[in-house]
């Protein structure tokens, strides 16, 4: 079968979920002849049908890699159509010349669109702002054995596992599973009680916390400034763009194929810089 006779028809109403799922189950996969055929015309003629090929082909990597994400209580069906956005981008920036499979590609993409959303929308509060948080937010509900509190050991074995300090464990750990509640009374609930939201100062009130706010976010920049200007071009550039780069992190893959050297060198370099970082910030 060759790219041009391929045929990816659209059900015109799904009705349900299952019904999608049966559905994008029922696209062709494509082989690396076929897929790379379809990359090469989208990106050098901007070939429109062979980009939705693409797309439809990878559907069911979609689903598959949604279902992971049920335990946080969100519909599969909206963490798929943030999955599907992520899929979309993908195909966008595939490079057909550099070897690598579109699933392999995508994976990322996916995933960290789905990782958004459910930041954005798990709690009322957003749980997860560092490298360090989102890690544990994503993984430890897996290392996690049964229902109780982390003992110590427990505690030590995650932070270990994960590269991260133990108080940053108890601190996600709390905020996972501790009980929510309610900021304002529902409309069976008396109105002269006072819930939590009644007690909640404006976060402008404190004019003394906004100078401290600002004092903290200067040093912490003019910190990482003289850390990054330790480092050569090459190494601030993998920094930039491992952990500098919030909606787009570059994989290691990536970054070796920018200079033409194996991921795991890439990963030593970045392991290096951070070390010379860390020692321009603590002098």
């Amino acid at each position: 079968m060759t790219t041009a006779t391929l045929s990816y028809p659209v059900p015109t109403s799904l009705g349900s979920l299952e019904n999608y799922i049966q559905a994008v189950n029922r696209f062709p996969i494509l082989s690396a002849e076929e897929e790379y055929a379809l990359a090469k015309r989208f990106r050098e003629h901007n070939d429109l049908e062979a980009a939705r090929q693409l797309v439809l082909s990878h559907l069911r990597l979609v689903v598959s890699i949604a279902r992971g994400y049920l335990g946080y209580g969100l519909p599969h069906a909206d963490l798929i159509q943030e999955g599907n956005v992520g899929l979309m981008k993908a195909v966008k920036r595939f490079d057909p010349e550099r070897g690598v499979r579109l699933v392999s590609f995508a994976v990322h993409w996916i995933k960290a669109e789905i990782h958004e959303f459910i930041l954005r929308n798990w709690r009322l509060v957003k749980v997860a702002t560092t490298k360090a948080q989102r890690k544990l937010f994503f993984n430890l509900r897996g290392l996690k054995q049964g229902d109780g509190a982390l003992t110590a050991q427990e505690v030590e074995e995650v932070a270990r596992t994960l590269n991260v300090q133990r108080e940053d464990v108890r601190e996600m750990e709390a905020r996972l599973y501790g009980q929510d509640i309610a900021l304002e009374p529902t409309q069976d609930e008396d109105e002269n009680n006072f819930m939590p939201i009644a007690y909640l100062a404006a976060p402008d009130t404190d004019p003394t916390q906004h100078l401290e706010q600002a004092e903290r976010e200067r040093l912490a920049t003019e910190g990482l400034s003289r850390a990054l200007d330790s480092l050569d071009a090459r190494s601030r550039h993998i920094i930039e763009a491992r952990w500098l780069n919030e909606d787009n992190p570059a994989t290691l893959h990536e970054l070796a194929a920018v200079y033409g050297i194996s991921a795991e060198r890439v990963r030593q370099i970045e392991a290096k810089a951070l070390q010379k970082m860390k020692a321009a910030l603590a002098g």
